[in-house]
């Protein structure tokens, strides 16, 4: 059955036990909410130990989950890889050392590590220790260029389902095998009284070619609201909206138009300046290359369990499409959805029914993703029941009313401390999914709002409400 036609079944099918049921107070007084009256609405809580449904509205109609996607993929890896699994970088030569000298081309061979430099984990000083290597192998002259090998999974970086607006964005960088710095350029700003012009006064780090049309005011905010817009290795962006006035370094952040190649630039810089010359230049490859190749050096990435954390907590797309795109590979996929066909071959295998997930990703950025609130419940209860790897998943999964991007919710009621979930929100979406533990029963739910009208923290306060009624 192909993805268009399964998910036109899902949008067709009919919930049957939503119609059927009398509906709980709480549900009612949900759906019913001045806000979502209109809105698409998919719900479901079930005591995981008894497996009784305590609250359900239409949890087999599809909608989409935005970053509560990730609990999909990241739950497959951890399953499929296991907690411990490293990504591995390796530095290659293509040719032959001889007194000093490599004749030939000096390799960055990448497999899909997302933390290389990254702020958020990861080895910082990645460069200087790819450099003390070269020169431990003798190396104090390259010959050849420096070469930064993404093939592994090649240059289809960004899924065709995500928006234009997102691509540009540092939260929808593209993904290739060789990352680097979370595939992200800090634009530094300057700006004056509100109203006027910002101007762009430093980019880091350096891409040579890069031009930026800055069309971005000043205004009385304090948040960052300048968009980038651009594609995949073009060298072109536009960036437009507001910054705080008055500021004299005000830092926004744009993906990175090709990291591979960044990657090779900054790594022949950091080779010369400490004193072994390259003659040749940096580019990057996506296509395999044959040749004999010698390894010289192999950096590994931090755990799977500490990656899949910062996925759940920071709800960080550049880290969970890295982990999508591999599982991809090594299960024989190479293209943009390879991880997609491999984790509904995972969850089929499990027993859940996949006809009630389409996902073109697998961070839920994508508009087209579509789940419904019963696949949720079920894969969390799967997870509870069965999973080898369950409790790196539940600490992956933050807090409510303490950490993460649940940080803010439940504070001050009855649930505080006591939810651990993923949300997920875009434009028009709101959604929550996980575990409350209440009572001696940990109960798994999933609440997934689309198209709601009004403010997003009234729909926010209104799920609050919901759950902790479910939950007495």
């Amino acid at each position: 059955m192909t993805l268009k036609m399964r998910f036109l079944i899902a949008l067709l099918l009919l919930p049957l036990s939503a119609v059927a049921a009398t509906l709980p107070q709480a549900v009612s007084e949900f759906v019913n909410h001045p806000q979502l009256r209109h809105a698409n609405i998919s719900l479901l809580v079930r005591d995981v130990a008894t497996g009784r449904s305590l609250a359900e509205y239409c949890p087999e109609r599809v909608a989409t989950p935005a970053s509560t996607a990730k609990l999909i993929t990241t739950a497959a890896a951890l399953e499929a890889l296991g907690s411990d699994f490293r990504f591995q970088t390796q530095v290659l030569a293509d040719g032959k050392i001889e007194r000093g000298v490599l004749h030939g081309n000096l390799i960055i061979y990448g497999q899909g590590d997302p933390t290389l430099g990254s702020r958020y984990m990861g080895d910082s000083t990645f460069l200087a220790t790819f450099v003390s290597q070269v020169r431990a192998a003798g190396i104090l002259k390259v010959e050849g260029d420096v070469v930064a090998d993404a093939s592994f999974w090649g240059d289809e970086g960004v899924s065709p389902k995500w928006s234009w607006e997102d691509m540009g964005n540092y939260y929808g960088s593209a993904t290739y095998a060789l990352s680097i710095y979370d595939d992200i350029m800090e634009v530094h700003f300057r700006t004056g009284v509100a109203g006027t012009n910002a101007t762009i006064t430093k980019v880091e780090p350096i891409v040579a070619g890069l031009s930026i049309e800055c069309y971005v005011k000043a205004a009385v905010t304090k948040s960052d609201n300048a968009y980038f817009y651009g594609a995949p290795f073009d060298l072109r962006r536009v960036v437009r909206g507001t910054l705080p006035a008055a500021s004299s370094d005000f830092i926004s952040k744009a993906d990175l138009p090709n990291p591979p190649l960044t990657c090779a630039t900054v790594f022949r810089q950091t080779l010369m300046d400490s004193g072994i010359v390259v003659k040749g230049l940096p580019r990057a490859s996506f296509k395999v290359e044959t040749g004999s190749r010698t390894p010289l050096f192999s950096l590994s990435s931090p755990a799977l369990s500490d990656i899949v954390s910062e996925i759940n907590h920071r709800s960080n797309n550049h880290y969970t499409e890295h982990v999508y795109r591999y599982l991809g590979v090594k299960h024989g996929d190479r293209s943009v959805y390879g991880g997609s066909d491999y984790l509904e071959k995972f969850w089929k295998e499990k027993g859940l029914d996949v006809d009630q997930m389409l996902l073109y990703d697998g961070c839920g950025l994508s508009p087209s993703d579509a789940v419904t609130a019963r696949f949720f419940v079920d894969l969390l209860t799967w997870e509870k029941k069965s999973a080898r790897n369950f409790d790196a998943f539940y600490a992956s999964l933050p807090v409510a009313g303490e950490s993460g991007t649940v940080k803010n919710l439940f504070k001050g009621t009855s649930l505080a401390g006591k939810v651990h979930a993923k949300s997920g929100s875009i434009s028009g979406t709101q959604c929550y999914a996980g575990y409350v533990e209440v009572s001696g029963r940990t109960l798994a739910f999933a609440v997934m709002v689309n198209n709601f009208h009004g403010s997003r923290a009234a729909v926010r306060a209104a799920i609050e409400r919901f759950l902790v009624a479910v939950a007495r």
